[in-house]
């Protein structure tokens, strides 16, 4: 793909931990965010197939409102335990729910990723698995007590106090489990656009 002028990066999240994952791989971006689509999925849907499936049509939003020299990042991630979705927790109750579940077990954390132009798509999927050992109802409390974790899937921040003390094996990307697949999402953009597109 051949561009005058360099291509912008918008990222279609607003999570803090997502814009200071694209930050670190030292491209320029900006973030544009349209509120309200549709997240559902088909029912029959696979569950490693459901975030890339979000992606993009996430992805089908933007195409409409996205100008020539505009590649946009969207993406959704999930965690599973088995056949078995935990998405954000309700309330703390859920959170702690969802931790006892994941005590223990090894679960995985897949994420959708679509990277769009006006005549082209790129998309992928990247897995990771998580393993925690054993949590003590006293340290399920504490975390969710000190940490709230409502607004992230699974209920847990791999990056916070309960990855620090439970987490005993991780196979595959740490930085997908913390919200995004930066080495993914990178070696992509350089084979779909080539990073220099960029400006950089």
């Amino acid at each position: 793909m051949v561009s005058k002028r360099p291509l912008k990066l918008i990222l279609s999240s607003n999570s803090p931990r997502r814009k200071e994952l694209l930050g670190g791989l030292d491209l320029p971006f900006e973030v544009r965010v349209i509120a309200g689509i549709d997240e559902s999925y088909p029912p029959d849907l696979a569950i490693d197939d459901i975030p890339l499936h979000i992606a993009k049509a996430k992805a089908s939003a933007y195409l409409p409102g996205m100008a020539d020299d505009e590649v946009i990042l969207t993406a959704d991630t999930i965690v599973a335990l088995g056949e078995r979705v935990l998405g954000k927790p309700r309330h703390t109750d859920d959170a702690r729910a969802m931790l006892h579940l994941l005590s223990g077990c090894t679960h995985r954390v897949v994420t959708g990723v679509c990277l769009t132009t006006r005549t082209d798509q790129r998309s992928f999927s990247v897995v990771t698995e998580v393993t925690f050992r054993h949590l003590s109802t006293e340290e399920i409390d504490y975390y969710v007590d000190r940490y709230r974790p409502l607004d992230k899937a699974g209920s847990y921040g791999i990056q916070e106090w309960i990855g620090y003390v439970g987490v005993t094996g991780i196979k595959g990307s740490y930085f997908n489990v913390v919200g995004l697949p930066v080495q993914r999402i990178y070696e992509e953009l350089k084979d779909f656009v080539g990073i220099e597109a960029f400006g950089r």
